[in-house]
């Protein structure tokens, strides 16, 4: 997990998954790597980028300027969301279910990076279908996006915060 300040914030850069793509040429094979970068600021705001490059650095740095850009705000209520949900992208789905405090973040390799780069401490997660990393975390990026805070909901119904009982 790096921590890196930039524009006033902190961020949280996780790699998720690094491979190495061999493009077959008149000489021989040349190489080139792509990886899955997800940055997060621990406050609820989570992006994530595919950076490729002909070099690993090169390839993450671009994975990372590529997901402050694609960057989402999730409603978290106590460290954790206010209920369950199912993001789904391509064959692969996740469902995500809030949990009490103390139960930590019961989650796979890929969503596991999401989820502790948005700041969520307490959650129960299932991988359900593909597990491939890149389905995985755009699964998870598709159910956080579905959230709602309890203020837009209220909103939508036309009715004040207070008066709405979930």
């Amino acid at each position: 997990m790096l921590k890196k300040e930039t524009d006033e914030n902190l961020f949280i850069d996780k790699v998720v998954h690094i491979s190495r793509v061999a493009k077959v040429v008149k000489g021989g094979r040349r190489f080139s790597f792509s990886a899955m970068v997800v940055v997060g600021d621990g406050q609820g705001n989570v992006g994530f980028g595919l950076g490729k490059a002909h070099e690993v650095p090169e390839a993450i740095r671009k994975g990372v300027e590529k997901a402050k850009k694609s960057m989402i705000a999730v409603p978290l209520e106590d460290g954790t969301i206010a209920y369950s949900v199912n993001g789904r992208f391509g064959a692969g789905s996740v469902f995500l279910k809030p949990a009490g405090k103390g139960t930590g973040v019961i989650a796979g390799g890929a969503v596991r990076a999401v989820l502790e780069a948005v700041g969520i401490r307490n959650i129960l997660t299932k991988c359900i279908g593909s597990n491939n990393p890149h389905n995985a975390v755009r699964a998870t990026m598709d159910g956080l996006a579905q959230l709602q805070s309890r203020d837009q909901v209220a909103s939508k119904r036309g009715i004040q915060a207070e008066e709405l009982s979930i």
